[in-house]
């Protein structure tokens, strides 16, 4: 038997749309990293970039689980003596929540640039109600 390798040209990307609302957030982020990925298709090779494109509306509407609003902190280190800054996971979601769950899909990815190009295909807008600027690509809604 040989072993099927998937070319470049063989992949087709399809366009999902995610609503967040209500979602807990490491589960959505999960689901939304093995979309990215391809690992949901058969010819998902692990070198490639075979994943699909992902749309996340509603993204202020995440939810977090147990006491994680007040306790979870997000830091950012600029690399300056005392650059450190940290966040709130609460008010991170008041303010930047798109962000929340960037961060969540990236640190499920590979860290590499093939992971950098597969998180290039993740689109979040936070409160638009089901509206955003890619319903020319006819996306098919995905139920998680």
């Amino acid at each position: 038997m040989k072993t099927y390798n998937a070319k470049k040209e063989d992949v087709t990307r399809d366009w999902y749309v995610v609503d967040a609302e209500g979602q807990v957030l490491g589960r959505l982020a999960s689901e939304i990293a093995k979309r990215l990925r391809g690992k949901h298709k058969p010819i998902y090779t692990p070198y490639m970039d075979a994943g699909d494109f992902v749309v996340v509306v509603n993204a202020e509407k995440i939810q977090l689980t147990g006491n994680k609003l007040k306790n979870k902190i997000y830091y950012h280190y600029s690399g300056y003596p005392g650059g450190l800054s940290e966040i709130p996971a609460g008010k991170m979601l008041e303010e930047k929540p798109g962000d929340i769950l960037r961060i969540a899909v990236r640190g499920m990815l590979p860290k590499n640039s093939l992971g950098r190009a597969m998180l290039k295909k993740l689109k979040i807008y936070a409160g638009t109600e089901g509206k955003h600027p890619h319903e020319a690509q006819c996306p098919r809604k995905l139920e998680l």
